[in-house]
């Protein structure tokens, strides 16, 4: 995608950490934005400070994993722009422990949002871009997570994978139909945003069930500290989404040094033996 200049960029999760810092990098470019989100207060909040930083921007509050509210986002933005040129499916939750004690709740919850959200956003969007006949570009959020498999991350993990794979396909399906919309899969390891903290906006139908163990709240200590300490900011990982997609690139592996991981992992396949934790 060349053309960003009075295009449109709708992004979920777009209120804060990853879609926020996207949402700013792509107005830079002359974009229109189109920012959807679960959190009202947070989404009016943005809205108005990217208006106040020249923006061409609505605000749309969207739960990803409702169909019916991803179909209203696409109404809102035709009605508001006339068309859409590059999608982030953005939004995205966390929940850890042991596969076996979280509970159908859980699965419900994530699967929800970082997979169904995306599912979603798919089904719903790239019809409207390829009749559109012009330029466009689709970015699923996935993680290193969806290409590495470690303890204590399972529905996380499956999520994951199941947005690496889908975006692999829809890649292959766009190909056979048309040189003009592209995708990308974005899978950076620890990034410093909100998603360590995603319980907040964990619907009440899917509230929280399950008793953690100490070993189960060590974990979510650990890995919300490891997020915090990520060395790229989210500005840092939005330069590098529009790198590739100006340059019509597929993955986006933003962390080099979890690469070995993953090639332990493909090994493992490979070679059929058992697999090799990545953490250690």
């Amino acid at each position: 995608m060349k053309d960003f200049q009075g295009k449109v960029a709708v992004i979920t999760g777009g209120a804060s950490g990853l879609g926020r810092a996207m949402a700013d990098r792509f107005a830079r470019e002359g974009m229109h934005i189109v920012l959807a989100d679960v959190e009202p207060d947070a989404l009016a909040r943005t809205v108005a400070e990217m208006k106040a930083a020249g923006a061409k921007v609505i605000g749309v509050r969207t739960d990803v994993s409702k169909a019916a509210e991803v179909e209203a986002l696409a109404q809102k933005t035709l009605a508001a722009f006339g068309g859409v040129h590059l999608l982030a499916n953005n939004a995205g939750v966390a929940e850890g422990g042991k596969v076996w004690d979280n509970t159908v709740a859980d699965w419900e919850w994530v699967l929800g949002v970082n997979m169904w959200g995306v599912i979603h956003g798919v089904r719903v969007f790239t019809p409207i871009m390829l009749k559109q006949g012009s330029e466009g570009h689709i970015v699923n959020t996935a993680s290193v997570a969806g290409l590495i498999s470690p303890p204590g991350m399972g529905i996380y993990c499956v999520s994951k994978h199941a947005v690496v794979t889908l975006t692999e396909c829809l890649h292959h399906d766009l190909a056979q139909q048309t040189d003009k919309v592209k995708c990308s899969v974005l899978c950076p390891a620890y990034v410093p945003t909100g998603i360590a903290d995603s319980g907040r906006n964990r619907p009440a139908e899917l509230s929280e069930t399950r008793h953690k163990t100490a070993a189960d709240l060590a974990l979510d200590a650990s890995l919300k500290k490891a997020v915090q300490s990520g060395k790229l900011s989210a500005a840092d990982v939005a330069q590098k989404v529009f790198e590739a997609v100006r340059e019509g690139r597929f993955y986006i592996l933003t962390h080099p040094k979890i690469k070995p991981s993953i090639q332990w992992r493909m090994e493992d396949i490979l070679q059929e033996r058992n697999p090799t934790n990545p953490m250690g």
